[in-house]
């Protein structure tokens, strides 16, 4: 289970703090457990992992979801600019998101994150030059208020 943190990160990334994180992780270590037969040896258990979670989030993505409660965030040093990024990938599609967390936050390489969402390799690499600038734009407005001092 030495993985469980960095599925754990993504899960809660991609189901934008619905509470739903570790009950997903459990549910892709399970999924996991039962497939073992299909791992092949001598492959990436990281991305083979990983490419779990997200088919366990499209999963759930398409069965309706009862609406969670909104919480306040806490106050505290740094908090403010971790909120807006935050929010700025939140705002994301979920492609975006999905891209940005698996080549950005977990270092997967190209190669890796198109075994795991099953998607040709020039299509990793255009969604994720989209996706960083999407993100840029999001956050441009507040770089520039910081840039001004205000």
């Amino acid at each position: 289970m030495p993985h469980t943190a960095s599925l754990l990160r993504v899960a809660r990334r991609l189901l934008a703090g619905s509470g739903d994180a570790e009950d997903l992780v459990q549910e892709t270590m399970l999924l996991a457990w039962r497939g073992f037969h299909q791992f092949r040896a001598g492959s990436n258990e990281r991305a083979w992992l990983f490419q779990i979670l997200i088919n366990a989030i499209r999963a759930r993505a398409r069965k309706p979801q009862p609406l969670a409660a909104i919480a306040e965030p806490i106050e505290r040093p740094g908090f403010a600019v971790a909120l807006e990024i935050s929010q700025a990938l939140d705002v994301l599609s979920s492609e975006h998101r999905e891209i940005l967390l698996l080549g950005v936050v977990e270092e997967f390489t190209c190669q890796e994150i198109s075994g795991i969402l099953a998607i040709p390799m020039g299509t990793v690499m255009s969604r994720l030059s989209r996706a960083r600038q999407a993100l840029r734009e999001r956050l441009a407005p507040a770089v520039r208020c910081v840039g001004k001092g205000t």
